[in-house]
């Protein structure tokens, strides 16, 4: 059965759609949806075939994600980070290697048993997520951690973390290494709770880590290989998922922005908000730039299903085009509704503000501008 029909048929769309307010509201992360996904299957959707999963590929990941973005946006990306610390997972472990904690990783979330998110982004070097402020310490078959992150998707609510820091015995900050680490394991903490903006559930929250001490074998890739896997495998399926994320939260505005104007009614005119040519006209241009960016969004899954070199490219693009494009999308639809979106009543205002969150995460969409220009001029984006 492809995802798409799987996630209209199977998934219980509507009951997380109908605990969004609540976790917007309460700040709560999405346990309950979560817990339903991992029974549906959700959990291993991009989970390689070699590992337990069924090998589900960028368009139906993508699909997938904006559905359930759409029901509830923090739900939605808290099930993104999950998906790029699988892909970027199983892209860490080499075809020969032994069976080992990464492993076991990967076939419990194949399972429905295992929640995955990174810990990347570091107080130091901000949304350069890339670059690595903390330096891992040498000690015997593994290292010994010390870093302070500084946001984490399902922070004190995953399973495990794919965590970075810097390779031992290298100042550069692009000399990095991931590890995969049990959220249980003594040295890491979460300070502070998640306050946001938007995407309120999602538990983005910082991290201290100290004097935590990883194996080799919990290791992604060789050593100070880090920086590779991040931009091989969690740059491009990041973007993915956030783009995804994106159309599904512009997606569920404007499907109540037109619900909110062909009902609202003129009773003293004997007409609805639909009948305003201005009303349909906002609808008209919101429809416009949401399905520019769903093409825009497959387009790009194609071209990383295929390995095609444009994907390149259309991944750096993808992130930024969709979130302005998500930003424009919701201010149509909040300006539909008028004064009556702006109250917390209704789904508008929320979206809205979940909308803003893609612009702010990392790699911003200022930054993503500069990258793209790079290289369209033929700089080095790093």
């Amino acid at each position: 059965m492809a995802v798409q029909e799987a996630f209209s048929t199977s998934l219980p769309l509507a009951e997380i759609a109908s605990r969004a307010a609540a976790v917007d509201r309460e700040a709560r992360f999405p346990r309950e949806s979560l817990d339903e996904l991992a029974r549906a299957g959700a959990l291993g959707l991009a989970v390689p075939e070699r590992f337990g999963g069924p090998g589900t590929g960028p368009v139906d990941v993508a699909e997938a994600l904006e559905h359930v973005a759409a029901a509830c946006a923090s739900t939605g990306m808290v099930l993104v980070m999950h998906v790029v610390a699988v892909q970027t997972l199983a892209a860490g472990i080499a075809d020969d290697e032994p069976g080992g904690p990464k492993h076991a990783a990967l076939a419990a979330a194949a399972r429905g048993e295992q929640l995955l998110t990174l810990a990347y982004s570091e107080r130091g070097s901000r949304g350069h997520f890339w670059a690595q402020v903390s330096r891992a310490q040498a000690d015997g078959d593994g290292v010994v951690i010390d870093a302070d992150k500084s946001f984490a998707t399902s922070a004190g609510e995953a399973d495990a973390y794919v965590l970075a820091c810097g390779a031992p015995g290298s100042d550069d900050p692009l000399a990095t290494e991931l590890y995969l680490v049990p959220a249980a394991s003594v040295g890491i903490e979460v300070p502070a709770r998640f306050d946001g903006l938007g995407m309120r559930g999602n538990a983005s929250a910082p991290l201290r880590v100290r004097g935590l001490r990883a194996s080799h074998d919990q290791r992604l890739g060789p050593p100070a290989g880090g920086f590779g896997l991040m931009v091989e495998a969690t740059l491009p399926w990041f973007v993915l998922g956030s783009a995804a994320c994106c159309a599904g939260v512009a997606g569920a505005a404007l499907a109540a922005a037109i619900e909110h104007a062909t009902g609202a009614r003129f009773e003293h005119l004997g007409s609805t908000l639909a009948d305003v040519p201005g009303v349909r006209a906002r609808l008209a241009e919101a429809r416009i730039r949401h399905d520019q960016a769903r093409a825009h969004l497959y387009s790009v899954a194609r071209d990383i299903a295929a390995g095609r070199p444009e994907a390149e490219l259309g991944v750096l693009a993808l992130k930024a085009a969709a979130a302005e494009t998500a930003v424009a999308v919701t201010d149509l639809c909040l300006r539909v509704g008028g004064g009556a979106a702006y109250s917390k009543h209704g789904p508008l205002e929320r979206h809205f503000r979940d909308a803003r969150a893609a612009s702010v995460m990392a790699p911003t969409t200022d930054l993503l501008h500069d990258f793209v220009g790079k290289a369209l001029c033929g700089q080095d984006v790093f």
